[in-house]
């Protein structure tokens, strides 16, 4: 099914142009934006001289920092009477960036969540519970108004109170699921203790952090639902950049708004398609914040597969984030692989914590790993095996030791918003 077929399946010479004269477009209403106008005559360059696709390699990056530097208006593009909303993301250092929308920017962002919903079999008439927070982060409203445009009726839940999502699934025959994969995983081990019948649920669109396969696939068969993989970033609107189809083979990134780079993080240089880098993000689309070479810290590839589906280019599910990226002893390490070590050890439970430390001038990294308490023993000579187990399979995966460290179920934090798994206790 197709929201809008022609844009969603435009390939070619068609898509060349259209990417094109929109990039132009772009670059133009970035003059509006002094940190633009001055990155444009430190480089030596000025917006004509962008005639060609190929040619946005002539514009440097644009990173968070320097969004951050402009708090909280300056890379407003258009007078402040035509913004409608604002939204912040979530400061971990300083200020947080702030993201702006016009009225044409929010029907923009809406029609991309019409697709994705659309593409993932969602239609008018299902009721769709939304259990994202709806304060300043783009996924509960920006999930709110994509579902409603293609005519759900959605439940706004927001986070927490896991039992009562439950029984709003339940007692709603909800059929459609938003949130993290982290969350839908904890909601899924609540269900389960309160016996819930969840079997009205048929799609989970789950995103805001990187999950493993092996994770969708256990949310498949105890959730009962069809796991889809959604990525945004607030920079680019939030929530719809990309999307999975049917095919669970991929996210279709939405071309003829955002054209897409991969970049080595270190030196910048671009990268082809199966490389995995660093992805770089030139929104096309945007009115009141348009960006140039983003730099989204997010660690993926381009695909090159056609897609049964018709629909066009596609990226790799996330890696991880350059930033959550960790290096020990000059290994770089993602909490995604260790996710997915784990989740193939049937005596390990759903949740982990890493923890990384420098001990005489040399890393060391501890997991601690919550059991399985349907499946673990509890005896002594069980508990070892299974700590060597665990250590050997990620030795195996990350050729890196790590102490393992087995709690007891529900001892671990639970996220409602994005799991923060790692604690770098490094001092440099």
């Amino acid at each position: 099914m197709f929201w809008n077929e022609k844009l969603e399946t435009l390939k070619g010479k068609a898509l060349e142009e259209h990417q094109l004269k929109k990039l132009k477009e772009t670059v133009r209403l970035t003059q509006n934006i002094g940190f633009y106008k001055k990155m444009f005559n430190d480089a030596g360059i000025k917006p004509e001289d962008i005639k060609t696709l190929d040619d946005l390699r002539k514009i440097p990056f644009t990173k968070k920092s320097d969004l951050r530097g402009g708090y909280p208006f300056g890379f407003l593009a258009v007078q402040m009477n035509k913004v409608n909303r604002i939204h912040t993301t979530s400061g971990t250092t300083g200020k947080p960036t702030v993201v702006a929308y016009t009225k044409k920017d929010l029907d923009t962002w809406s029609d991309l969540l019409a697709r994705n919903f659309t593409m993932v079999g969602l239609k008018a008439g299902d009721i769709f519970q939304n259990a994202a927070n709806y304060s300043l982060f783009t996924g509960g409203l920006g999930i709110h108004m994509g579902a409603e445009k293609i005519g759900c009726a959605v439940v706004p839940s927001g986070v927490g109170n896991t039992k009562r999502q439950i029984e709003m699934i339940e007692d709603f025959k909800v059929r459609g699921l938003h949130c993290t994969p982290s969350y839908a995983m904890h909601l899924t081990e609540v269900a389960e203790e309160m016996h819930a019948d969840l079997s009205s649920l048929e799609i989970g669109c789950f995103g805001a952090e990187a999950w493993s396969e092996n994770m969708r696939k256990d949310l498949q068969n105890r959730l009962g639902v069809k796991a889809y993989d959604s990525y945004g970033m607030s920079e680019l609107f939030g929530p719809g950049v990309a999307f999975e189809c049917p095919e669970q083979n991929g996210l279709h990134i939405w071309h003829d708004c955002y054209i897409v780079e991969i970049i080595d993080p270190q030196t910048g240089e671009n990268l082809g398609v199966g490389e995995k880098g660093e992805l770089v993000v030139t929104p096309i689309c945007k009115e009141a914040m348009p960006l140039l070479r983003y730099r989204t810290g997010d660690i993926t590839m381009l695909m090159d597969d056609e897609c049964p589906c018709g629909r066009g280019q596609k990226i790799a599910r996330l890696f991880g984030r350059s930033d959550d990226m960790l290096t020990i002893r000059g290994i770089n390490v993602f909490p995604s692989q260790i996710e997915h070590v784990l989740k193939n050890i049937p005596e390990v439970g759903d949740q982990f914590m890493v923890y990384v430390d420098r001990v005489n001038h040399l890393d060391e990294m501890s997991i601690e790993v919550e059991m399985n308490k349907t499946i673990f023993s509890g005896e002594l000579f069980d508990l070892t095996r299974l700590q060597n187990k665990i250590a050997q399979a990620l030795h195996d995966t990350l050729t890196l030791r790590a102490k393992v460290n087995l709690v007891e179920p529900g001892s671990l934090p639970r996220f409602e918003g994005k799991a923060k798994r790692v604690i770098d206790r490094r001092v440099i």
